[in-house]
């Protein structure tokens, strides 16, 4: 499913113009990114956490030159799903 898919969605539900239903979908998403860029988690209760982790250091390879290269610590955004979300993709989606 894509951002359009969403709009198209939301914009049947609820009977409103895809251009209001976008515009909303893209502020949400901004507000959600520019929180974690400030170093603030998002929490939605019921649907999940949008948060940031902080991966260690660690060495790893250049292939291509077979060297060892530091890797620094680093933060990452991550999503962490709530349980009911997740119960209700268990006991919803079958295995592919």
């Amino acid at each position: 499913m894509t951002k359009a898919d969403i709009v198209s969605k939301i914009s049947e539900k609820l009977g409103m113009e895809k251009g209001d239903v976008q515009a909303t979908v893209e502020s949400f998403m901004e507000e959600v990114k520019s929180s974690l860029e400030n170093g603030d988690n998002v929490y939605l209760r019921g649907f999940g956490s949008f948060i940031i982790k902080t991966r260690a250091e660690k060495t790893g390879r250049n292939i291509s030159k077979n060297t060892t290269i530091k890797i620094p610590a680093h933060n990452i955004p991550a999503f962490k799903p709530a349980k009911v979300f997740v119960e209700g993709v268990k006991s919803n989606v079958q295995v592919k």
